[in-house]
């Protein structure tokens, strides 16, 4: 793998230090920024080519859901990972239907940092148990509120098929292998089911997907 450009953003400066040493001994990642504030990190992030960023998300100024979005607004290239330690699984809806690519608490191990920041790069999003455990939560209940009612849920096969494996965590080159498409298409129906539901992300689609149930 290329090398993966990092910003980190926490109002901790020893936690930021204890992320950015405990991760050194992975050559594959590279820290290009530190901020203290959401504001800090958005100054930052005009000028340094940044790929993913970890995210605090209780800070000074702008907090960490509000800069995600930001972000995800200006900088949609940019995977935003959400380490907190917050385990309400409010928090965890809210910020991956508006942006973030993943959600760690912050005792993670540093092996699990880096897998997230990989998968992000390759796959579009990161799901841990923690994370997995919200989302089998959320599909053995009755939705509280119904989807839209101009969202039209209905899939043909192949669209059923391509949101299958991306929750399956196939990358859309994988996907392409499978289904023998070309990742341009793969992508073109990922991008329309994205348009459709009104996700900003891979992973706000598939927490769309599966709180709805369109997969088997």
């Amino acid at each position: 793998m290329n090398e993966i450009t990092v910003a980190i953003a926490d109002d901790h400066q020893l936690f930021r230090k204890g992320v950015i040493h405990s991760l050194s001994p992975y050559k594959q990642l590279r820290f290009v920024l530190e901020a203290g504030t959401g504001d800090e990190l958005l100054s930052g992030l005009a000028n340094e080519p940044v790929q993913v960023v970890l995210m605090d998300l209780k800070m000074p100024g702008k907090d960490g859901i509000e800069t995600t979005k930001l972000i995800n607004r200006n900088y949609p290239d940019i995977k935003v990972l959400i380490v907190s330690m917050y385990e309400d699984e409010r928090f965890v809806h809210h910020l991956m239907e508006n942006g973030a690519h993943g959600y760690l608490l912050k005792n993670a191990e540093p092996q699990e940092m880096l897998k997230a920041i990989t998968d992000v790069i390759e796959k579009g999003y990161y799901l841990n148990d923690f994370v997995n455990r919200i989302l089998l939560r959320t599909a053995g209940h009755k939705q509280k509120n119904l989807p839209a009612l101009d969202i039209d849920l209905a899939l043909s096969d192949r669209e059923k098929m391509v949101l299958r494996l991306i929750c399956m965590e196939f990358t859309a080159q994988e996907i392409a292998q499978k289904m023998e498409l070309s990742s341009r298409t793969v992508e073109a129906i990922k991008d329309r089911l994205m348009d459709r539901f009104g996700s900003k992300n891979t992973a706000g689609l598939v927490f769309f997907a599966v709180r709805n149930h369109l997969i088997d």
